[in-house]
């Protein structure tokens, strides 16, 4: 027995000195090299692109069977230039002989690629450099294999797949873009049946016309179920690089793709871009034809003045430093072919609510589309500081508000905007609506209403602007606004009431409001009613000026002065920012003025001519004299309204009062020279019967009387 087994280890023993030395002689007598040339025609044939081996080829038998392969090109598809389809520097596979020869068992040691330059193309006509590639492979599987052709690995192990330095570039003829991955490294762990493989991933990229350029890392588990395909713990790193760097990531726990049912369930999404992060929950969707994801998108809070920083833009000075600090968004999120829906919008601005829809196009050229609701806003807090807007406006170098026609030119937009209350200039407007229509250079709001100091204004403002200069429209209403609050807040004066009724429609030219202003032209007109200026008492004005006609001691004023109205209106022609006024009527409660006069909107400079006329029996006069009512009301009191919008001066213009003193003396006495006193009959006594004579002298001192009172 011993006899025998030592026989049968001899045996071996010779065998693996015999396998040895086979393998050696077949080393040393066997080079690859020399089959080159058959192996290109052999690909040529196979893809009917040229093919060429430049670098050396190398192979071990055991025991691994390896093969080395040096720098290879397989040449373009016809009809895309000299420039290689591929090609790489080397490649390396090992797989393990034995446990394949006596099993069926394929293992894999490692297979790499150095050095790839994939080189994918679209011609003008949208024909690809690889479809022919594609339609040989699909010939090659119509055709039907015997069992032994079929015949597949009982098992299959990889220990590495390496891709090093790789660069794709692909190139759209048809849509004009380019993009490009450079440096592309790709590493992975063992890869063995129903096991889970780790990925690792990273590359450069760049983007044509686009001028995006970064690098991006990836780290991934993928594991195969059948026909589904799943990704954990996926890890996506990357900056951009360029006018504005940008640091981003993107986490899923788990993304799951079913092959069969070309569908993709990413589940929840966490990312992260300029300090920005939020989670996105994306529903399952079909990536057979048109993708169209849906998810619910949340933002954390997070600071607009800090990401506009990122951006490399400049955040306005805002007269609250801490405005534009916080922002927080919710919303259903739906990518379509054409645009990407915001609905259930839930976003939070400051200390502003925002809710409703927006929709924003895929396309710049599209159509923006929105319906938002907002609780209160103060607008005064994104205004300019105030200290800033006072230097610039001593300064002289407060610039007027621009018109956005760079804007209105290039956004397509539709939508309404509501607010609850807005607080702006330190005026409240309540119940706001504001609809926005612009589309090819031209902007409409409308509606434009809102509440205000009780009242209500509505507006239909249009801007044109199609050519270089910007034309602007404005039909405005505002209906019984109490003027109190109102001139308070606006013009911070105290000295008038009452309520305001008026209609607005103005036009101008012009890209700022400067501009516009100095077109204006249109027409206006307003009333006031049952108020009172205060600050001018004109019943007192009218009584000083005649005291000091008659040289007397002016009377002692009513303290504080006022005068009241039951209404003043006024129409008006605008031209060139120039109001004329020819029909100013106010009524007071002891006289009625009439006139005419000016209003330059431009230097806010008025210049107006008044005539009153004081009622017989005028009311809210205290106890003013018989007499002095009497006589005041024998005169047309002239008055002159000189100053500013915000400042005006009322006054007696005493020179065309004694004017028209001098002209009634003179009118008085001629009358009296010439037909003298008349004795009127008493009381309940009947006319003397006059003869014809008589009658013909009484008709003509009557025309007489009526030809110096023109």
């Amino acid at each position: 027995m011993g006899r025998v087994l030592k026989l049968l280890l001899i045996f071996i023993a010779s065998l693996l000195v015999l396998s040895v030395v086979a393998v050696l002689v077949f080393s040393l007598l066997f080079d690859p090299n020399d089959y080159r040339d058959r192996i290109a025609e052999a690909v040529e044939a196979e893809t009917g692109r040229e093919f060429a081996i430049e670098g050396e080829l190398g192979l071990k038998l055991f025991p691994w069977l390896a093969i080395d392969v040096g720098r290879t090109e397989l040449g373009n598809a016809e009809g895309f230039g000299p420039e290689p389809f591929a090609t790489f520097d080397s490649a390396e596979l090992s797989v393990r002989l034995l446990p394949m020869l006596l099993r069926r068992e394929l293992e894999v040691g490692k297979a790499r690629l150095e050095g790839l330059d994939l080189n994918l193309a679209v011609d003008a006509t949208g024909r690809s450099n690889w479809q022919d590639l594609l339609d040989r492979q699909a010939a090659a599987d119509d055709v039907d294999v015997t069992d032994d052709e079929a015949a597949e690995p009982t098992s299959l192990v990889i220990g590495k797949i390496e891709v090093v330095n790789a660069n794709l570039v692909y190139a759209d003829a048809q849509a004009g873009t380019t993009y490009r991955l450079r440096n592309l490294n790709v590493a992975s762990g063992t890869i063995r049946a129903d096991d889970p493989v780790s990925l690792d991933a990273g590359f450069e990229f760049a983007m044509e016309p686009d001028g995006m350029a970064g690098t991006v890392s990836i780290d991934a588990t993928l594991a195969q179920d059948d026909s589904t395909l799943a990704l954990s713990d996926l890890a996506i790193e990357g900056q951009l690089s360029g006018d504005m760097p940008l640091d981003f990531s993107l986490a899923a726990p788990a993304i799951t793709i079913d092959t069969e049912r070309s569908r993709v369930n990413p589940g929840e999404l966490r990312f992260s871009a300029f300090d920005v992060n939020g989670t996105a929950t994306v529903e399952p969707f079909t990536y057979d034809g048109e993708i169209t994801p849906s998810a619910t998108l949340h933002i954390d809070a997070f600071s607009p003045r800090s990401l506009m920083q990122a951006l490399d833009i400049e955040a306005p000075a805002t007269a609250d430093p801490e405005a534009l600090g916080r922002l927080v968004l919710d919303a259903r999120v739906a990518m379509g072919t054409e645009a990407i829906t915001l609905s259930e919008l839930d976003m939070t601005l400051d200390a502003t609510r925002f809710t409703g829809e927006l929709s924003v196009p895929m396309d710049p050229a599209g159509r923006y589309e929105l319906s938002l609701a907002a609780d209160t806003i103060n607008a005064d807090r994104y205004m300019a500081p105030s200290d800033e807007a006072a230097a610039g406006a001593e300064a002289g170098e407060e610039p007027p508000l621009e018109i956005p026609v760079d804007l209105i030119r290039e956004i397509d937009a539709t939508g309404v905007l509501t607010i609850g209350e807005v607080t702006l200039g330190g005026m409240a407007f309540t119940d706001v609506e504001l609809g926005v229509n612009s589309a090819d250079g031209k902007l409409r709001i409308h509606p434009f209403t809102a509440a205000f100091f009780d009242g209500r204004y509505e507006g239909d403002i249009r801007i044109d602007a199609t050519g270089d200069v910007a034309s602007l429209s404005a039909n405005e209403k505002i209906r019984d606004v109490s003027l109190a609050p109102l001139a308070q807040a606006a013009f911070e004066q105290d000295n008038i009431t009452g309520l305001v009724n008026g209609t607005f429609v103005l036009s101008g030219r012009g890209n700022d409001m400067s501009e516009i202003q100095k077109t204006l032209d249109g027409n206006l007109a307003f009333t006031l009613a049952d108020g009172a200026y205060e600050g001018v008492d004109i019943w007192y004005q009218l009584r000083r000026a005649r005291a000091l006609l008659r040289q007397e001691t002016p009377p002692e004023p009513s303290l504080p002065p006022r005068t009241p109205f039951s209404e003043v209106s006024a129409t008006g022609t605008v031209t060139d920012g120039v109001m004329q006024n020819d029909d100013f009527v106010a009524n007071l409660p002891f006289m009625r003025l009439a006139g005419r006069g000016t209003v330059n909107f431009v230097s806010g400079e008025i210049d107006y001519g008044l005539s009153g006329q004081v009622f017989d029996r005028p009311e809210g006069v205290g106890e003013t004299a018989a007499g002095e009512i009497g006589e005041l009301a024998k005169v047309v009191v002239p008055l002159k309204i000189t100053g500013t919008l915000v400042e005006p001066k009322i006054r007696v213009d005493i020179a065309d009062a004694a004017k028209e003193r001098v002209k009634d003396e003179l009118r008085n006495r001629l009358l009296q020279e010439l037909v003298g006193d008349e004795e009127e009959p008493a009381e309940g006594e009947a006319p003397e019967e006059q003869d014809p004579e008589d009658v013909v002298k009484d008709e003509v001192k009557n025309r007489l009387k009526d030809l110096l009172n023109r």
